[in-house]
C-alpha cells in the first residue's frame, strides 16, 4: 500500500481502497479538486450539449460527485471548485496566436453563430455557473481558469502548497478533457492524484472514458470507486501510524 505523507500528529492515515493498489490519505494534507462542474458541460442547452456531446448521464455522475463532496466537507478536506470560461470579450482567449482559440469548440461554436456570442462558458451567463447541487460553500476556493488544466494560468498550486497539500482527490468533468490535464499536472507538480472514475463524466464515448482510466492507474496516479471515497472517508478507516 502506497502511504505518500507522515501521518499528522495525532491522527494516523485513512485507508482507501484504489486501483493499482491502496493508498493512504491524511485529511490534513489531503484536497477535493471538483473540476468544471457547471452547466455548460452538464445540463441541456449547455455549451456541451449544444455542440453535439451527450450530457444525457449526467444527473447519476452529479448524484455520486454530490456525495463526494459531502463526505469531503465532512472530513475537514480542502474544497477547491475549478470554473472553466473566458470574460465576455474573450480576452482571456487569446486570440488567434493561441492554441485555445483554435481547439475550443465554445469559442469555435460562437464565432460560427455571432449571435451567441459570450452566451458559453463566458463569466456571468448561467452556462458559466456550476450546477446547485455542487455550489461552493463559503470557505471553499473557486478558481477560475480559461484552459483544461486547473494549473494553467491560475493560483491553484499557490492555494494548495500554503496548506501543505500533498494529495489531490479530483472529481469533475470531463473525464479525458479538463480532469485528466488537471491530473496530469497535479503529477508533474509531485502531487499525489487520486481520480474518482463514477464522479466524472466523459466527452466523448465509453472507449474515451475507458483511456483515461488506464493512463492515471498505469502512469499518472490512482484511482477508486465513490462508495470507497465515501466510505473511507466518513468511516475514517484509519492505519496504525507505525
Amino acid at each position: 500500500m502506497t502511504i505518500p505523507e507522515k501521518p499528522t500528529v495525532g491522527s494516523g492515515p485513512i485507508r482507501l481502497d484504489a486501483e493499482p493498489e491502496a493508498i493512504a490519505l491524511h485529511a490534513s494534507t489531503t484536497a477535493l479538486v471538483v473540476v468544471d462542474m457547471q452547466n455548460a458541460y452538464l445540463s441541456k442547452g449547455g455549451y456541451l450539449d449544444r455542440v453535439g456531446f451527450d450530457v444525457s448521464t449526467s444527473e447519476p455522475v452529479i448524484e455520486t460527485a454530490a456525495k463526494v463532496l459531502a463526505a469531503a466537507r465532512s472530513a475537514g478536506l480542502f474544497v477547491v471548485h475549478l470554473q472553466n470560461g473566458f470574460d465576455a470579450l474573450q480576452t482571456e482567449a487569446g486570440g488567434t496566436t493561441a492554441p485555445v482559440w483554435h481547439k475550443s469548440n465554445a469559442l469555435k461554436y460562437m464565432r460560427a453563430n455571432p449571435s451567441e456570442r459570450g452566451k458559453l462558458i463566458t463569466h456571468g451567463t448561467w452556462d458559466h455557473e456550476i450546477v446547485e447541487p455542487l455550489r461552493p460553500m463559503t470557505g471553499e476556493a473557486v478558481v477560475a481558469k480559461a484552459r483544461y488544466s486547473g494549473f494553467a494560468g491560475t493560483n491553484l498550486e499557490q492555494l494548495l502548497r500554503a496548506r501543505g497539500i500533498t494529495t489531490l482527490l479530483l472529481i469533475g468533468v470531463n473525464t479525458n478533457v479538463c480532469v485528466e490535464s488537471t491530473l496530469r499536472d497535479a503529477y508533474h507538480r509531485e502531487f499525489f492524484a487520486i481520480m474518482i472514475p463514477d464522479a466524472t463524466l466523459q466527452a466523448g464515448p465509453d472507449h474515451i472514458f475507458e483511456a483515461t482510466v488506464f493512463n492515471v492507474q498505469r502512469f499518472f496516479g490512482w484511482t477508486s470507486a465513490s462508495d470507497n471515497v465515501v466510505r473511507a472517508l466518513t468511516g475514517e478507516k484509519r492505519l496504525s501510524a507505525a
